[in-house]
């Protein structure tokens, strides 16, 4: 569309409607704008103003038709059928595109060279520096982990710095740009702040170099009272209520409000943090804390449920707040728990009560860690027959916010996998080498400062041989059915040690050589080590296979010719089906004392037992008919006709 200068005439009744620039001349409008539209603005510097054709429905039904009102202006261009409309101060050094909305604002400025949140430094986990993360646009999790958890690799940390730098310098500019159908409005304070398309900025009080990465399938929205400086928050995301952020990435569909305080800390997909405060934190996929009073500081979470009064510390009163601290994929915290860094929680763990020796129970995971006495207690592998950790497993892909398309985070949803699976074998070594060196007698283990009671590392060691049992008859079954009687893996490729790359399940063997590739200038850009990242995430069933049937060979003492034989398989898949079966049995009975006399307490208020019976089942159902334990009986049906059908197929 070509652009022209204003006509004297035009000039006059501008001036007519209470505007004036510096310099007439350097104003162009578009071919077809009606000038009735302009009102009362003020330009300078060169300006470009579209045609203003439409109108805007407000709440109650009240419509602003586009144009100018009440503003001033400095080089901006304004794309077609927005509205800008009482702008307190200024605008300055900004492309406004086409149908946005721009009312009650103090001030929108880009001042000299600035690369909107891009290249901020994030302290994550020491706040005193060293595993910095340099936050931009297209950051991943997993670039932000190896970033921050690679440091004994620094041929690896400065080829991540190029990669970012490249992003930092094409980001790099003097103009900021609002992006098209965006709202701004009842807003204080903006400066170099990139603003998405369909971003919704509403009260906000500062907002001060950052990116709000917003698109049509994904808006997002900054809300009442929200301040930010250094930031990028994704699509997706809403920052409302008088949050404060500083140094602080947001990633995709997450929720950050009532006044939930954040600093040097990172957020990824769908993470929601409400009304607690956050600092030098690594926030992976679904970390997740409602509670006032629940501070989590110098962490690396993941699928992680902070309870009400949680808290950490991360320094001795010595050197500073050096220490650090990690909470393995699916740990919570009850309420009132406490947690003395440095210390790592094994995977889907819960933790309950204060604890001050430093415990590490990475090998144990879907663990509990109880304090009695001021010392910790593990109940090893009781997490895996709790009702709680199966329906976690089950929501957190139903509460994936995201669209299909454009995902940055890759999150593998699974409870059982390679990662948590070797976890138990070690846990299952460590439990049966505690009990030959103490003796089978003894009444109490301990391990790593922790103290096991001879009921729970009995009910450990079958816990975690069942779980075992249960994932290898899963993988068989699954193969079987793909593939038929060719069990041999394609390649050897998952064997080994696997990791979870915040949100990633892979063989150690790929993140590593992928790693060696970056190193050696193979992999040149972020956006090929994304494409890396993404296809070892999309094989990830092949490696599961190559590392299940290794695994397989080893748990039941087998060769690769023992697989060949029927009578093998169908004791595998027996072991298989009494162990999903015993595990289901479990969390049934688990289910059920939600709905025991005890729970009804506070029910059937001025009335006897039969009234608090009624009101029960009225407010919380009958347990038979709860979609739990419907979905708990249905699955042990499935499974053990899907066992018998594989068992009779074998047999013939």
């Amino acid at each position: 569309m070509e652009y022209r200068s204003l006509t004297q005439a035009e000039v006059q009744q501008l001036e007519q409607q209470g505007c004036s620039a510096e310099d007439w001349s350097k104003i162009e409008i578009h071919p077809g704008l009606n000038t009735k539209y302009l009102r009362g603005t003020r330009f300078s510097g060169h300006c470009r103003i579209g045609q203003f054709n439409k109108s805007f429905t407000m709440p109650g039904g009240i419509c602003k038709h586009s144009g100018l009102f009440h503003a001033t202006l400095h080089n901006v261009s304004v794309g077609d059928d927005c509205c800008i409309e009482n702008i307190k101060n200024y605008i300055a050094n900004y492309d406004v595109e086409h149908d946005s909305f721009i009312e009650n604002v103090d001030i929108i400025m880009v001042d000299g060279a600035t690369s909107f949140g891009n290249g901020v430094e994030v302290s994550v986990l020491n706040e005193t520096g060293g595993r910095e993360v340099t936050i931009h646009d297209q950051l991943t999790a997993q670039e932000a982990y190896m970033q921050a958890m690679y440091r004994h690799r620094p041929v690896l940390i400065e080829r991540l710095k190029e990669f970012t730098n490249k992003i930092v310098e094409e980001k790099t500019c003097d103009r900021g740009c609002i992006g098209h159908h965006s709202t701004i409005v009842d807003t204080g304070y903006i400066k170099n702040l990139y603003v998405g398309p369909y971003s919704k900025i509403e009260g906000a009080g500062r907002l001060k170099n950052g990116s709000l990465m917003s698109r049509q399938e994904s808006p997002v929205h900054i809300g009442y009272g929200v301040i930010a400086e250094d930031f990028i928050v994704q699509d997706g995301s809403q920052i409302e209520d008088c949050t404060t952020l500083t140094r602080v990435y947001v990633g995709q569909s997450c929720t950050l409000g009532h006044s939930y305080s954040a600093s040097d800390s990172l957020f990824f997909c769908n993470c929601q943090e409400e009304n607690g405060e956050a600092c030098a934190i690594f926030a992976g996929p679904f970390t997740v804390t409602h509670h006032k009073s629940t501070l989590l500081i110098a962490g690396i979470f993941s699928f992680m449920n902070a309870g009400s009064g949680s808290n950490q510390s991360n320094h001795m009163y010595k050197l500073g707040p050096i220490h650090q601290g990690a909470m393995e994929r699916g740990a919570k915290t009850a309420s009132d728990s406490y947690i003395l860094w440095p210390a790592r929680i094994g995977a889907f763990s819960l933790v309950m009560g204060r604890h001050s020796s430093n415990p590490d129970t990475s090998a144990l995971p879907f663990s509990y860690l109880i304090e009695k006495q001021g010392e910790t207690w593990l109940a090893p592998a009781v997490n895996l027959r709790s009702v709680g950790t199966i329906r976690d497993a089950q929501k957190w892909p139903k509460r994936d916010k995201r669209p299909t398309e454009g995902r940055l985070d890759l999150v593998n949803f699974n409870l059982l996998s390679p990662y948590t699976i070797d976890k138990m074998v070690r846990g299952l070594r460590v439990l049966q080498q505690l009990k030959a060196l103490s003796g089978a007698t003894s009444d109490t283990y301990t391990y790593q400062s922790a103290k096991i009671t001879h009921s729970s590392l009995e009910r450990g060691i079958q816990l975690y041989r069942m779980a075992i049992q249960k994932f290898l008859g899963n993988s068989l079954i699954s193969r079987l059915e793909k593939y038929g009687r060719q069990l041999r893996p394609a390649s050897n490729v998952g064997e080994g040690d696997w990791l979870d790359i915040s949100g990633l399940i892979a063989p150690h063997s790929e993140v590593r050589q992928m790693m060696n590739d970056i190193e050696a200038g193979l992999v040149t850009s972020t956006d090929e080590m994304n494409q890396r990242l993404h296809d070892i995430h999309r094989h990830y069933y092949d490696y599961e296979w190559a590392w299940a049937y290794q695994l397989m060979l080893q748990f039941y003492g087998l060769s690769e010719e023992d697989l060949q034989r029927n009578e093998v398989l169908i004791d595998i898949i027996r072991q298989w089906k009494e162990a999903v079966v015993g595990i289901d049995q479990m969390l049934y009975q688990d289910a059920r004392k939600e709905f025991s006399l005890s729970t009804k307490t506070g029910f059937g208020f001025d009335g006897n037992t039969s009234t608090a019976e009624a009101d029960f089942e009225q407010v919380r159902g009958q347990f038979e008919s709860n979609p739990f334990v419907t979905a708990v009986q249905e699955h042990i049906r499935a499974k053990s006709a899907l066992g018998d059908k594989w068992m009779a197929a074998l047999h013939a």
